[in-house]
């Protein structure tokens, strides 16, 4: 037996005594070591995460060390490794274009289907990736980051380019530090003043903006009346994904990371006059995945010092609705098993 985090409904976790996996051709079983905390499973926490049924064991930001393989695995048994937690059909449209990430059948760890808020998680080899000279917290925070890296891959940045990130909660912040590794002039904007000082004083963004009444003068002041090359949105808050079309440049683009469970609106004659472009970025790829890592190992990136409380898989019916609260000043959770 092992012990396990289920969210049983909105708003309730409890400790659950599971059967542990046991080895099966082709899977390996991860001891879980590091689970971060995102904002998909604040969302599902608080009823507002779309694509989910409850009950669900949450955590897809994991990392840990192979416990056994089954027949057929490769990896040994001791290695430390990340998981990658989209599962994907291999066969739709999506897949047969490279689009893993998109796939029309996707699986993703703590979301479709169970995750890794437990002691032991059983996981198709191809998803399990080993990394030598990396710590646990950074693995398990690869994934976060991979989001960022994957929306502005999908922006296609050009060097010099001016963006504007809205929201800098995590996924924000690592699209703003892939932003920057892309050689783009970084803009961050959001209600909170501390996450701004943190942003330019430790992420190294060049300007912040509160978000409020002024922001758009500020931008329009900032940038010559230019406005904005490429906008990401990552509030998860539909208001402000609405108010985003209105900081794009004419000949710009507007990246939605977010994802939030309602309808969003825009006003058509200021989405034609621009010409912009609308994209929307979900998940990441193994090519996400990759950069990610190279940006850590080189430093270009960095990961560790947005992790800001830790805490014990026991402990987090008590925690996470603590680390749910704005007034706890989490940027990142992390997990330890």
């Amino acid at each position: 037996m092992m012990k396990s985090v289920v969210c049983n409904e909105p708003g309730s976790l409890l400790v659950r005594d599971v059967a542990r996996p046991v080895d099966k051709p082709g899977q390996v079983i991860v001891k879980i070591k590091r689970i971060g905390i995102c904002g998909t499973d604040i969302h599902a926490f608080g009823g507002n995460q779309p694509f989910f049924q409850y009950p669900r064991v949450l955590g897809h930001e994991l990392s840990g060390e192979i416990a056994s393989v089954g027949e057929g695995v490769a990896l040994t048994p001791g290695q430390e490794v990340y998981i990658v937690p989209y599962m994907s059909c291999g066969s739709c449209i999506a897949c047969r274009r490279g689009k893993t990430n998109c796939c029309t059948d996707i699986q993703v760890l703590g979301v479709h289907v169970d995750g890794g808020m437990c002691e032991y998680l059983q996981v198709p080899e191809q998803y399990v990736i080993t990394t030598a000279g990396m710590d646990l917290d950074q693995l398990a925070v690869v994934e976060c980051l991979a989001i960022g890296a994957h929306a502005v891959r999908r922006a296609k940045l050009t060097a010099g380019s001016t963006v504007l990130v809205v929201g800098a909660g995590p996924i924000g912040m690592g699209v703003m530090q892939f932003a920057k590794v892309a050689g783009a002039k970084v803009f961050v904007m959001d209600m909170n003043a501390e996450r701004l000082a943190f942003c330019k004083d430790q992420l190294g963004a060049d300007q912040v903006i509160q978000a409020g009444p002024t922001a758009r003068e500020q931008i329009s002041a900032l940038t010559s009346g230019d406005f904005i090359d490429t906008v990401f949105d990552a509030t998860g808050n539909a208001k402000a994904m609405e108010a985003g079309f209105e900081l794009v440049a004419h000949g710009g683009s507007y990246v939605l990371v977010s994802v939030v469970k309602a309808e969003i609106s825009f006003a058509d004659p200021e989405f034609h006059k621009r010409e912009m472009t609308l994209l929307g970025s979900r998940n990441a790829t193994r090519e996400d995945f990759e950069q990610v890592v190279s940006c850590l190992e080189n430093g270009s990136v960095n990961a560790n010092a947005m992790i800001t409380h830790r805490g014990a898989l026991l402990d987090l019916p008590t925690l996470l609705p603590q680390w749910c609260k704005a007034e706890s000043g989490v940027i990142k959770a992390v997990v330890e098993v």
